[in-house]
């Protein structure tokens, strides 16, 4: 069990390697480059994740995992209106016009997922994590009779994180949000036209 300060050593280790990541790519990202941001040296760096780099990834990629739906909340939550549901899209879209090519997203998907087993299985589990809180909103929106009973929510929500992360390869490489708004409100013009 970690100490208060433990946890926090452990937390900056983590955010230091993901903002290596962010900025360098994880192929140039060494275990001193993480050591120097965080002011941590190496025998801290392996008292925390004894098993090295790749022990560090995974917490890197659980943790911006945990970043993909924290910074939809409440949002994504209460998708049970359009105004709910055009409330979520301004936040998604607003939080990584922000972040740029600093994406948590990304991150897990175009750098660290690709390059362990175990961070894959993270990046699964978020997606499914994510698509599921969609298709709940979107069943209960169906349920309420504001979506097309044919409309198929798992289909629709699954739909939409390909377009949000679509949206965000595309931001991240352009700097420009604006595929990512289009594609949500193309989603979402599809739900809404349903209820017609």
């Amino acid at each position: 069990m970690l100490t208060a300060k433990g946890v926090a050593t452990r937390g900056r280790i983590i955010d230091a390697a993901a903002a290596e990541i962010r900025e360098r790519g994880i192929s140039l990202v060494t275990l001193d480059d993480v050591g120097r941001r965080s002011r941590t040296g190496k025998s801290q760096l392996f008292h925390y994740f004894p098993d090295g780099k790749e022990q560090l990834l995974l917490a890197v990629a659980e943790r911006e995992a945990d970043r993909v739906l924290e910074d939809q909340q409440p949002q994504l939550g209460q998708l049970t209106t359009w105004d709910a549901w055009r409330e979520w899209r301004d936040v998604v879209v607003e939080k990584y016009r922000r972040q740029g090519v600093n994406c948590p997203l990304g991150v897990l998907i175009t750098e660290i997922g690709r390059h362990t087993p175990a961070a894959q299985a993270v990046t699964a589990k978020l997606l499914a994590q994510w698509q599921h809180r969609i298709q709940a909103g979107i069943e209960e929106m169906k349920a309420a009779g504001e979506i097309r009973s044919d409309v198929d929510p798992a289909r629709a929500s699954a739909a939409l994180i390909a377009a949000i992360q679509g949206g965000v390869a595309i931001l991240m490489s352009s700097g420009s949000a604006q595929h990512l708004e289009y594609a949500l409100d193309l989603c979402l013009d599809y739900l809404r036209a349903s209820s017609n």
